[in-house]
């Protein structure tokens, strides 16, 4: 009885937010969780950028359309679900992750939903519910699973707390400083051994 939970981007998928900027060349929208903990108010900001841009959900559908997982995630999550139950546990929207989620092999995905008028202009985001990362965790661990967690974001740290063992993946420096608590990986490979640790320990 024992759930992996994974975040998506950054872990499995790049960034999608970052190679939006780069694609459409507006630096303000690579900001991430990574830079600034307040969700709300990360997203408040990109809202607005893209309000001002005359951007909205077709234009980031397809960027998505033309990335892919992270070299070697679709194999090292293929491998995991082999050991173990996998949830993906994003602050993502599922209007964003689809075709990555298909890429993917269909993992189990628990994140949130936007909000677009007529012409396709983004005017609000809905959560699934308030910190979720940190309650889907709590809720396996009522349900009696072992939980394992790993992610590489200031979203991220709440999980990794309450969950039975919690992990950094390649997590920026400032991540690193602030939660050192957390082993850093930098590989799928260590990743793996590091779930595989905190299960051993967790018994």
């Amino acid at each position: 009885m024992r759930i992996v939970c994974l975040d998506l981007e950054g872990v499995l998928v790049p960034e999608i937010w970052i190679e939006f900027a780069e694609r459409t060349g507006i630096p303000g929208l690579r900001r991430t969780t990574r830079d600034e903990p307040d969700y709300d108010t990360l997203m408040k900001y990109r809202l607005n950028i893209l309000a001002e841009r005359k951007l909205g959900l077709p234009d980031i559908q397809k960027v998505i359309a033309g990335m892919g997982p992270m070299s070697g995630a679709r194999e090292f999550l293929d491998d995991l679900r082999d050991a173990y139950q996998v949830v993906i546990l994003s602050d993502t929207f599922y209007e964003f992750a689809k075709p990555l989620m298909k890429q993917l092999g269909m993992p189990t995905l628990f994140c949130h939903s936007l909000e677009a008028d007529g012409e396709g202009i983004l005017v609000n985001y809905h959560l699934r519910m308030p910190d979720q990362k940190r309650e889907a965790v709590r809720r396996f661990k009522e349900l009696n699973f072992k939980v394992v967690a790993a992610g590489d974001s200031y979203n991220d740290t709440a999980m990794l707390g309450e969950a039975d063992g919690g992990i950094l993946f390649h997590p920026p420096e400032n991540v690193v400083r602030e939660f050192p608590q957390y082993p850093v990986v930098r590989d799928y490979g260590a990743l793996r051994q590091e779930i595989d640790k905190a299960f051993a320990s967790a018994r």
